[in-house]
């Protein structure tokens, strides 16, 4: 999709585009992507089709190919997203956001060696709580609508072992299910264990 076919939404000084549910981000290395509201899922996948989920990015955070040495390299709007072309003129005012997008990256990537499918899915599940939930009676309600298969994806998985797992989870009481969201149960935390 070219930036030209784009219907910019004016809001006070800064031209701000709106994106749909699953559609891309068009891409060019002379930009980024300042999200201003949503989620968005950065993703590159194999020769045999196998996704690898990059990144989950929200509001203030930054998306471009020009941040990936991956290619292919695609931005994935997880919600509707409202965000700003940030041209490579100004990306010197945007250092505390690039270190914030490294640190992210970084939690990410220790999500994802975890050895133990479990043990991989519960740390994504804390991640996106504190990321993206917000506090309900119940506890950390997970505010963003994931698929079985966006989660396998971004853990390295499959469909059918996310399923297993979360029904697992359910059962032990850490989790619970609302509608399509889940819930990350307080005082039922798992303890975290190292292998040796």
């Amino acid at each position: 999709m070219a930036i030209a076919s784009l219907l910019p939404v004016e809001v006070s000084e800064s031209t701000y585009y709106k994106f749909e549910r699953r559609s891309l981000l068009p891409q060019d290395s002379d930009f980024f992507w300042h999200i201003e509201s949503g989620v968005v899922r950065t993703l590159t996948w194999q020769e045999d089709g196998t996704v690898i989920g990059l990144g989950l990015w929200s509001d203030g955070d930054i998306v471009g190919s020009a941040l990936s040495s991956m290619n292919p390299y695609e931005m994935e709007c997880l919600t509707n997203v409202k965000a700003r072309i940030l041209p490579r003129s100004e990306w010197h005012r945007v250092t505390e956001i690039m270190i914030q997008h490294i640190k992210r990256s970084e939690q990410f990537l220790k999500i994802l060696r975890c050895k133990v499918t479990e043990s991989s899915l519960l740390q994504l599940l804390n991640w996106l709580a504190n990321r993206f939930g917000r506090e309900i009676e119940a506890g950390q309600l997970i505010d963003l609508r994931l698929t079985h298969q966006d989660i396998a994806e971004l853990i390295g998985t499959t469909r059918v072992t996310v399923t297993r797992t979360l029904n697992q989870l359910e059962r032990q009481g850490i989790i619970s299910r609302q509608a399509h969201q889940l819930i990350v149960l307080p005082d039922r935390q798992p303890f975290w264990h190292y292998e040796i």
